[in-house]
């Protein structure tokens, strides 16, 4: 990016009220999915802030995707399976495993015998 328009951008953002700096030192930056994971290494990292938020800017050179060998589900989404499984969260986490995360699957597979 060219020096003068990275100082324009930082003009313009000032202006909307967004504080932008540059994160130093980042080691890695790692994106969790409920199926994947996505590992990236030495990123340049810029954090934009507002008010009441901040917006992250990752650039990579490279990275390195992950699948989880164990879906990760929501908290919501395993007490649902055990309240309507009348089962304990880890029951219900298993039967979701089992059922690769289809609520209904693994409501079927702990209420029917």
């Amino acid at each position: 990016m060219m020096r003068g328009g990275n100082r324009e951008m930082r003009r313009m953002l000032d202006k909307m009220g967004l504080e932008m700096k540059d994160v130093q030192n980042v080691q890695e930056v790692i994106i969790k999915t409920d199926t994947k994971e996505i590992i990236i290494a030495k990123p340049s990292v810029t954090e934009m802030k507002a008010k009441d938020n901040s917006i992250f800017q990752i650039i990579a050179e490279s990275y390195e995707e992950r699948e989880l060998e164990i879906p990760v589900f929501s908290q919501e989404d395993i007490m649902l399976v055990a309240q309507q499984a009348n089962v304990s969260p880890e029951k219900a986490t298993q039967a979701l495993i089992e059922a690769k995360g289809d609520l209904a699957r693994a409501i079927l597979l702990l209420t029917t015998i």
